[in-house]
């Protein structure tokens, strides 16, 4: 990857909010890989982890003190004016805006500004499992904000169907999977089982109460269950654990060594009602683990389909407790499924696939936008 020309593109990052989590990831690898051939800066809300990570790699970045998920309409105005401000300063090439309210507000603020806008899907909200009242309002707003979006990423095929029913040219959608660096630490699935890990926010759509459900009905009195992560449900989850018998569960909150945990564990579970390519379960195939997962179509394009793992046909306890029940008692099982997600994430998901395909969409962008280019170069030369 290498820019095209003496000019560095701007790149303005633009995400709601900076706390831990996969979208938030994202970001952050693309940040580091980009900022080779761009300049880039951060642009978000809150005061979490990705400003730490944007600090430490020496990239700029602005908060905006209005970018919430509130659903305020003044809040959202207020927002608005802050990120004008804030995009005029930056004066990017490209705003490339991740996660739902920030990519609305981006679009708008691209279309007033002139700056083209690459939209991220890290999943659709109005995904049939979603309750109707967000399906509606999120098929409204994406219809409406569909025509300010330069370029349209989806990181699964699946979303990408979803895309089909909105008001934009197939030719400005692309398909890029999430991809991740590869770590040193791998898992040992046919070791005797130990621990039964998930990572994720607790948090709709996540059900980390269907597997705490199904492990109580397990009877695996040897094992821990360890579910990582922060969120609102966390504290009734934590009651529900403290009146288990057996009560070896672990809810740590959030970690920042998520590779150590997964190296520990022998099976990794992830229960949803509706994803897009969740980046728990690619954390989990490079680590050489089995996953045992809800059977949506992302999931499904990570497993393939389910030559690589175990696809829950439904989200009852009792099927789940199934699951983990014939693999606790059969380690060549888990060896191999782990040895074949580790082959899948070679072959599909490694960072640079994902950072290659980023950049090419960057560069077609701003080739298709010369009079921006122009006129971005006089901003640069008087900033």
């Amino acid at each position: 990857m290498s820019a095209t020309s003496a000019h560095r593109p701007r790149i303005a990052y633009l995400i709601t909010n900076s706390e831990i989590g996969g979208a938030q990831a994202h970001v952050a690898d693309l940040m580091q890989a980009m900022r080779q051939n761009a300049d880039v800066t951060l642009l978000a809300g809150g005061d979490g982890h990705l400003f730490a990570s944007a600090q430490a790699a020496g990239i700029p970045a602005i908060r905006l003190r209005m970018l919430d998920n509130a659903l305020s309409p003044v809040r959202a105005v207020q927002a608005l004016r802050e990120l004008n401000t804030a995009l005029r300063e930056v004066a990017p090439d490209i705003i490339h805006a991740h996660s739902a309210k920030a990519g609305a507000l981006g679009r708008v603020a691209g279309k007033v500004l002139g700056i083209p806008v690459i939209y991220t899907v890290h999943g659709f909200a109005f995904k049939p499992a979603a309750p109707w009242r967000q399906r509606l309002a999120a098929r409204v707003t994406e219809w409406l904000l569909a025509p300010l979006t330069t370029r349209l990423i989806c990181v699964a095929d699946g979303e990408r169907e979803l895309a089909r029913s909105l008001p934009i040219a197939g030719s400005r959608v692309s398909v890029i999977r999430n991809g991740l660096a590869d770590v040193a630490e791998r898992a040992h699935p046919g070791a005797p089982l130990r621990r039964i890990a998930m990572v994720a926010r607790f948090a709709h759509p996540k059900r980390p109460d269907v597997l705490l459900e199904a492990f109580g009905q397990t009877g695996l009195a040897q094992c821990e269950l360890v579910i990582a992560g922060e969120g609102p449900q966390l504290p009734a989850i934590r009651a529900r654990a403290q009146a288990m018998t057996p009560a070896q569960v672990a809810l740590p909150g959030s970690i920042h060594d998520v590779p150590g945990l997964l190296a520990s564990s022998q099976i990794f579970v992830l229960v949803s009602d509706h994803e897009a390519l969740p980046l728990s379960v690619l954390e989990a195939m490079r680590a050489g683990l089995p996953v045992i997962a809800s059977d949506l179509p992302g999931i499904r394009e990570q497993l393939d389909d389910g030559r690589c793992g175990i696809l829950l046909e439904d989200k009852q306890p009792q099927t789940l407790a199934r699951a983990l029940q014939a693999l606790a008692a059969d380690a060549p099982r888990r060896e191999a499924l782990g040895r074949l997600a580790r082959q899948r994430w070679e072959q599909q998901f490694g960072l640079a696939r994902m950072i290659q395909a980023t950049w090419a969409v960057y560069q077609d962008t701003l080739a298709s936008a010369p009079r921006y280019r122009a006129s971005a170069r006089q901003r640069h030369a008087q900033n």
